[in-house]
């Protein structure tokens, strides 16, 4: 599974914001040509990012553009502007139909063959941000080899839903949660990555960690920013800490020690260890030497 704990969105018509990105410990850098480019930007934006990838795809975050929507008619344009080897995939958002996957599926394969890129090389992360979407989930994350993960977008589902976006947080636990829930358990279902959305309150360190804390405890393996102070806490939020490491390895310790008794459960301070345990702590170890690879530069 791909390291994805961060993803940075960076306005794709800003060549500077783009250049100071690549010094950022994002896991993932993504260069935006939908929200935050103006209509008159969009070409300027395309022909940015274009220019700046040879330089940023050096660097060891990976690089994953967010195209405009099927329904603006940009999104072919977009593809062919930044489809090359140096993008690990791209991001795009208002799609509800395996249809609609099946047209996206064509315009990657298309922008690959142009670029002289293997059928199949680009990955896809979407963002499920409609009712429709969401009723859809499931089928969307089995719909085509690409997808990697799919990201929950509380703005545009409210919108869809015709509701005010409440930022009261008792509200928004009501207002998110099947949402998030919905999208998560389709994701490992499908298996693939769920990804959060971004904190749109970016001196809140207090509100990013609930919402971080909050997906992960749904089985979010990460998260979008939208400024780079929001990366690093992040990162953190979304990498097993020291104490969950050594505790993991002590839950393999003591179910090693058990299975040489010829038991297949024991306790540990107190709390059973059986193998939904130690199927856990394995999954956080690999989650761990994952992060640490990354951060070794491996």
């Amino acid at each position: 599974m791909e390291l994805m704990r961060s993803l940075l969105f960076v306005p794709g018509n800003r060549a500077d914001m783009l250049e100071k990105a690549a010094t950022v410990p994002a896991d993932v850098l993504v260069p935006d040509m939908h929200n935050s480019v103006p209509g008159a930007e969009k070409e300027r934006a395309r022909q940015v990012i274009a220019a700046s990838l040879p330089k940023l795809a050096k660097g060891r975050q990976k690089l994953i553009p967010r195209l405009n929507p099927l329904h603006t008619g940009l999104t072919a344009d977009d593809l062919a502007a930044v489809a090359s080897p140096s993008l690990f995939g791209v991001t795009i958002g208002m799609v509800s139909t395996v249809v609609e996957m099946r047209q996206l599926d064509v315009m990657l394969g298309r922008a690959e063959a142009k670029a002289g890129l293997m059928d199949g090389s680009l990955k896809l992360v979407l963002w499920i941000e409609t009712a429709l979407s969401l009723v859809n989930v499931y089928d969307l994350c089995q719909a085509s080899p690409r997808l990697v993960g799919v990201a929950s977008a509380i703005e545009g589902y409210t919108v869809d839903m015709g509701v005010e976006r409440s930022f009261v947080w008792e509200d928004e636990q009501v207002q998110e949660y099947y949402l998030l829930s919905r999208t998560a358990v389709a994701a490992r279902a499908a298996g693939v990555q769920a990804l959060d959305a971004a904190c749109l309150i970016v001196g809140d360190g207090e509100r990013l960690a609930k919402e971080a804390h909050r997906a992960k405890l749904l089985g979010y393996t990460g998260k979008f920013a939208i400024h780079p102070k929001q990366v690093e806490p992040i990162n953190q939020l979304f990498a097993p800490s020291p104490q969950e490491v050594t505790y993991a390895r002590r839950v393999l310790e003591a179910a090693a020690e058990a299975e040489s008794r010829g038991s297949g459960a024991t306790t540990l301070d107190g709390k059973l260890v059986d193998a939904p345990v130690v199927a856990r702590a394995r999954t956080l170890l690999a989650r761990a030497g994952a992060v640490e690879r990354h951060r070794g530069g491996t």
